[in-house]
């Protein structure tokens, strides 16, 4: 009887241990899926405040040209124009340089 209990014992501790694994895995996936989502977000306003802020300091450098200038309407959408540069630059390159800053960002969250 006494290995039978023990086989029993062995068994249901077995499960738990399974079952706490399970937890702990699922747990585990949650973290990095919010903690991927929460990397894409951060890239995502890093870059497009970096990159936005750099084309509008160099649009202020730039003067007008003297052929080919669209007036108003170029005035008006430029900031537009700028805005998709931004966020397509934000796609190419912007988890290069935010690495490091996630990383603080991550240690000061925990």
């Amino acid at each position: 009887m006494n290995a039978v209990s023990a086989l029993n014992s062995a068994s249901q501790f077995s499960a738990v241990s399974d079952s706490q694994s399970v937890v702990n895995r699922a747990q585990a996936n949650a973290k990095a899926a919010e903690s991927s989502e929460l990397r894409e977000t951060f890239d995502k306003f890093v870059g497009e405040v970096f990159f936005g802020q750099m084309l509008e300091s160099m649009r202020k450098t730039v003067g007008k040209p003297a052929y080919m200038h669209g007036g108003r309407g170029e005035e008006v959408f430029q900031k537009q124009l700028d805005q998709v540069f931004s966020e397509e630059m934000t796609k190419a390159s912007a988890s290069q340089f935010t690495g490091p800053m996630f990383e603080l960002f991550a240690l000061n969250r925990s």
